[in-house]
């Protein structure tokens, strides 16, 4: 069933293909789940690699894999499985039409082993030509008008499901999606970047000194803030976001491909880092 797309260096696939191959000895005999599933072709690469695959997606209908189940899961309402049972989570092309990531980065977290994996592929927001693109309309591209009704609701069949699929309405940059990661419990350890985008490589030489000059303000200003907070955690996340936003690969790249790790579980995560703690029973 593996589609041409696993072929095609410019497909998300292609990629997650190449990642799962290259982790075959360390997945075998491992549990995973696939959500979005799509027509299969990750729930068939994690089989053939002897993962036990659990395969999920809104509209099961257009599963192609063989002597695979995929059911029927909306991630908003919870996946259908026990807490920390997978040691992978895959989220193809997905997270840009969750109208509640951090619910959904939740949802991963709950049913991920400690140390589990999550990839996590999506079209990115942080390049420069979405970025221009944005600033000009409100829009994904700037052969795109902004998200709406008439081009972003992608699929409702009420005949099979009362649920809409909605199209790039939730698309998210690097920076947006490494703090909901960190909100739910999950650090990111591999960052890949997919394929160019010829006008964000075309706008770099523009953009670059401005955007070099202002990160490096804005991280030394920072640094210099909150002297409550240690010098250590403050340049820890800062030079973090520093080095994501100065990324040159990060500035042309069209599609990203996050490697998340499970660090923590939800109700172990503390942040505040030094800050006082509101007292909502204090007298007014």
């Amino acid at each position: 069933m593996l589609d041409s797309h696993i072929n095609n260096p410019k497909s998300p696939k292609y990629h997650v293909k190449r990642w799962l191959d290259s982790h075959s000895a360390e997945l075998l005999g491992k549990k995973a789940v696939d959500l979005p599933a799509g027509n299969g072709v990750s729930s068939e690469i994690l089989k053939n690699h002897g993962v036990e695959v659990y395969a999920f997606d809104l509209f099961p209908e257009y599963f192609r894999a063989k002597d695979i189940e995929c059911r029927r899961a909306d991630i908003m309402r919870g996946i259908p499985l026990e807490d920390k049972m997978a040691d992978l989570a895959i989220c193809q092309e997905g997270i840009e039409h969750f109208s509640d990531q951090l619910k959904a980065l939740k949802e991963f977290n709950r049913i991920l082993v400690s140390n589990g994996k999550l990839l996590i592929t999506t079209p990115s927001y942080s390049n420069l030509s979405a970025r221009l693109s944005y600033l000009l309309f409100e829009s994904e591209t700037n052969k795109q008008m902004p998200p709406n009704e008439i081009d972003d609701i992608w699929m409702v069949d009420k005949a099979v499901s009362k649920e809409i699929y909605h199209g790039h309405i939730f698309l998210i940059g690097l920076q947006k999606l490494r703090i909901l990661a960190k909100l739910a419990g999950f650090k990111i350890i591999e960052i890949k970047y997919l394929r160019i985008s010829k006008g964000s490589l075309f706008l770099l030489p523009f953009l670059y000194p401005l955007i070099i000059i202002s990160s490096y303000c804005r991280y030394q200003r920072n640094m210099r803030r909150l002297k409550d907070v240690s010098k250590e955690q403050k340049k820890a996340v800062y030079l973090e976001q520093l080095k994501i936003n100065i990324s040159i690969r990060n500035l042309v790249n069209h599609h990203s491909f996050v490697v998340f790790e499970k660090e923590n579980e939800i109700d172990q995560i503390e942040f505040g880092f030094g800050k006082p703690k509101v007292d909502f029973q204090s007298e007014t």
